[in-house]
C-alpha cells in the first residue's frame, strides 16, 4: 500500500468555536466573522453564501440555486433545504418544439427556472437562524458597493464572452466591462446595481416592523411578490440572443416567482463503514453518490493501494454504473415514481456489481429495479452506438477538448466563448454548539445570461438539465424541479454530525467528493491530505450542461498519480487524459470528533480557504 501523504498544501485546521470553510476567502471570512458575533452555523452559511454571489459571479450569483445540508443540535434533526426553483408554467416540451429545439438551451433566457437561492437562504435562517437579516447579508452588501478583488477566473470569463456583452447583452457590458474592457485579474471591482437591490430589500423588511422572522418574511415578499420579482417579469419579455444564435425570451413570469416557496425535506441515506451518509432526494444527482458507496461496499477498498490503478479503475467502473441509474432513473419525486430503495438495495448492488470487470467498460448501462425498463433520451445514448473509431472505443468526435481555464472544468466539443458555462461554490460551516451546515449554491452566472439592470444580476439556466423527451423521469414539466447536479455531504455517526464536505464541478461533484470520502474513510487521511491527494473522474457519463455530450471510456486523471499507473490504466481499456498536477476539484470540508472541530479547503485554484479557532 502507498504512503498516505505527510505533507499537504496547507494545515488540517483545529478549534473548539467554530470552523467555515469555503470556494472563496472573503467568504470564508463572512462566516467566520458571524460566528463571531454570535450567530450560529445557519447564520455564518447564509452569510458566506450571499458573499460567493457577489465575489464569484462566474459561478454562483442572486439568480441561482443552492441545496442545504445541515444538522441542527438544538432539535437533533438533519434535514435538507430544497433551493431549487421550478420549472415556468409555460414550460413545456412542446414550447421548445415550436421554436424549433429538441435540447433546452444553456445559455439565454430559455433555460431560466424560479431563481431559489435567496429564498432557501431565507428559509435555513428563519428556521434555524438566529441574527437579524442585516447581520448577515451586510457583508455581501458591503462587497458589491465597495468592491472586491477580482480572482483572475473571472477575469477569464468575462473576457471568454466579452464579444457577447459587447454586441447582444449590454446590461451586461455596463456591469463587468466598465468603461469598455476587461477588468484586469487583482483589480478592484464592484456591482452597485447589487448593492442597491440588497439595500431595498433590507429597508423593506425592516420598515415591516415586527420581529426577525416577520422582517425575513418581508424580504422573502420582496423578492418573490415585489420589486425584484417585478423587474424579472419585465425583463423576461425581453428577446435576447443565446446559444441557438436566435434571440429568444423568457418563460418565466411573476406568478412563477410568487407561487414558488424554498422547502425543507428529509435527506436520503446510506450506511456505510460506519456512517450515515445524506444526500438530497433524487431531484438533484446526490443519491448516485449512495449509489456508488453500495456498489463498493462489495470490494475490499482499504486493501487496494490508494491512487493505484486497480483503485481508480474499480471506483471509475462503479461511477460508470451510479452515474447510468441517474441518466434512466433520476427525477423530481414529486412528478415521478423513482426507485431509490431498489437502487440502494442490497440484491441490485449485487447483481449490478458483477458487471465491474478487468477492463472499462464502454457502455451507458442503467439497470433494472424493480423489473422496469430503462429508456434514455437520444442525446444520452448518441456517443454509445454501433460505430467504433480506429482505436475500439465509442464514437466522441473531434478529440479531446481541455480544460476551461474560467473554471478548472472539462470544456464540452461544441463549447465556443459564447456558450461557455459557469461552475458552481461551496460552503461548509460547524459551530461550538454542534451545528453543522453544508450547501453547494451555483446557477446565475454572468456569462450564461444577461444581467437584468434594475437589478444588477442575471438569471439562472438550471433547466437545460431536462429532457424534452416524453414520458422520462427528468422530462420538462411546469412547476417540476430539474435535476441538478448541485450535491452537498452531510455524514452522521451514531446519529450525530461527523463530516461536512462538498465541491463545485457538474457532474464531477459525486466522483470527486467520493475520492475524498473514501481516502479519509479507508485510509485514515485526514481533511487536508484527503483534499490534497491527487484526483481523477470519468467522462463517460452522458453531461448535465448543454449540448449534454459523452466521452466513452475517458477519464481525467491528475499526472501526480504517475506514469506506471497511467499506462496500467490504458492498457485496461481507459482513455487517459493527464491533467496537470493541481486542477482537479475544489473541495471543501469540515468535520467533528472527539469534542474538536476541523476543516479544511482546497488549494486548486487559489482562492478557497478554511477559516476557525
Amino acid at each position: 500500500m502507498a504512503d498516505i501523504p505527510q505533507f499537504t498544501t496547507r494545515p488540517e485546521l483545529a478549534g473548539t468555536f467554530g470552523m467555515v470553510a469555503s470556494t472563496h476567502w472573503l467568504a470564508s471570512a463572512a462566516g467566520m466573522a458571524v460566528l463571531e458575533k454570535g450567530g450560529n452555523a445557519f447564520d455564518a452559511a447564509a452569510a458566506a453564501g450571499f458573499v460567493l454571489q457577489v465575489v464569484e459571479p462566474h459561478l454562483c450569483g442572486p439568480g441561482g440555486e443552492v441545496p442545504v445540508i445541515g444538522y441542527d443540535a438544538r432539535r437533533g434533526e438533519t434535514f435538507v433545504v430544497c433551493g431549487q426553483g421550478t420549472a415556468p408554467a409555460k414550460a413545456t416540451p412542446q414550447a421548445y418544439r415550436d421554436l424549433g429545439l429538441d435540447l433546452v438551451p444553456g445559455s439565454g433566457l430559455l433555460a431560466a427556472c424560479v431563481p431559489g437561492a435567496f429564498g432557501a437562504w431565507l428559509l435555513l435562517l428563519r428556521e434555524y437562524g438566529r441574527l437579524p437579516l442585516r447581520d448577515v447579508l451586510g457583508y455581501a452588501i458591503g462587497y458589491a458597493q465597495d468592491g472586491y478583488p477580482l480572482v483572475p477566473a473571472i477575469s477569464w470569463g468575462i473576457a471568454s464572452v466579452a464579444g457577447l456583452f459587447r454586441e447582444h447583452w449590454t446590461s451586461s457590458a455596463e456591469v463587468y466591462l466598465p468603461g469598455g474592457g476587461i477588468p484586469a485579474p487583482g483589480s478592484k471591482f464592484a456591482n452597485p446595481a447589487l448593492a442597491a437591490t440588497y439595500r431595498r430589500i433590507l429597508t423593506e423588511a425592516e420598515a415591516a416592523g415586527g420581529g426577525r422572522e416577520a422582517q425575513l418574511e418581508a424580504a422573502r415578499q420582496a423578492w418573490y411578490e415585489g420589486f425584484v420579482a417585478d423587474a424579472i417579469s419585465r425583463f423576461a419579455q425581453t428577446e435576447v440572443m443565446d446559444v441557438t444564435g436566435e434571440r429568444h425570451r423568457a418563460l418565466l413570469t411573476g406568478q412563477d416567482m410568487s407561487g414558488w416557496h424554498a422547502r425543507l425535506e428529509e435527506p436520503a441515506t446510506y450506511d456505510y463503514q460506519g456512517l450515515t451518509v445524506c444526500k438530497t432526494r433524487p431531484w438533484g444527482q446526490g443519491p448516485v453518490f449512495l449509489q456508488q458507496l453500495a456498489l463498493l461496499s462489495g470490494f475490499d477498498l482499504g486493501e487496494l493501494e490508494p491512487g493505484g490503478a486497480e483503485y481508480i479503475h474499480t471506483v471509475t467502473e462503479c461511477a460508470k454504473l451510479a452515474f447510468a441509474d441517474r441518466e434512466a432513473w433520476y427525477g423530481d419525486p414529486a412528478f415521478t415514481d423513482v426507485p431509490l430503495d431498489e437502487l440502494l438495495s442490497q440484491n441490485y448492488n449485487d447483481e449490478r456489481r458483477k458487471l465491474v470487470n478487468h477492463t472499462a467498460s464502454a457502455d451507458l448501462r442503467p439497470g433494472r429495479p424493480g423489473d422496469r425498463e430503462p429508456k434514455l433520451p437520444a442525446f444520452a445514448t448518441a456517443a454509445f452506438g454501433a460505430e467504433k473509431n480506429s482505436s475500439g472505443n465509442g464514437v466522441r468526435g473531434s478529440g479531446d477538448p481541455g480544460l476551461d481555464p474560467a473554471t478548472g472544468e472539462p470544456l464540452g466539443r461544441a463549447t465556443q466563448a459564447r456558450t461557455r458555462r459557469g461552475d458552481t461554490c461551496h460552503l461548509d460551516v460547524a459551530d461550538r454548539w454542534g451545528n453543522v451546515v453544508t450547501a453547494t449554491p451555483s446557477g446565475g452566472w454572468l456569462q450564461s445570461s444577461p444581467v437584468i439592470p434594475d437589478l444588477g444580476f442575471c438569471l439562472g439556466t438550471r433547466a437545460q438539465m431536462f429532457t424534452l423527451t416524453p414520458g422520462l423521469p427528468a422530462t420538462l414539466a411546469p412547476g417540476k424541479r430539474p435535476r441538478t447536479t448541485l450535491t452537498p455531504t452531510l455524514a452522521l455517526r451514531d446519529g450525530e454530525p461527523y463530516l461536512a464536505f462538498g465541491t463545485p464541478g457538474g457532474d464531477q461533484q459525486d466522483q470527486w467528493t467520493l475520492g475524498f470520502f473514501l481516502s479519509h474513510v479507508h485510509f485514515g487521511m485526514n481533511l487536508q491530505q484527503a483534499i490534497d491527494f491527487p484526483a481523477f473522474h470519468s467522462r463517460h457519463m452522458p453531461s448535465s450542461f448543454y449540448p449534454r455530450e459523452s466521452y466513452p471510456k475517458v477519464l481525467d486523471v491528475e499526472d501526480r498519480v504517475g506514469e506506471p499507473t497511467m499506462r496500467e490504466l490504458r492498457d485496461r481499456g481507459h482513455e487517459v487524459v493527464a491533467q496537470p498536477p493541481w486542477s482537479l476539484g475544489r473541495i471543501s470540508a469540515v468535520a467533528l470528533r472527539g469534542g474538536m472541530l476541523y476543516a479544511a479547503a482546497n488549494p486548486r485554484g487559489m482562492q478557497g480557504y478554511a477559516v476557525g479557532r
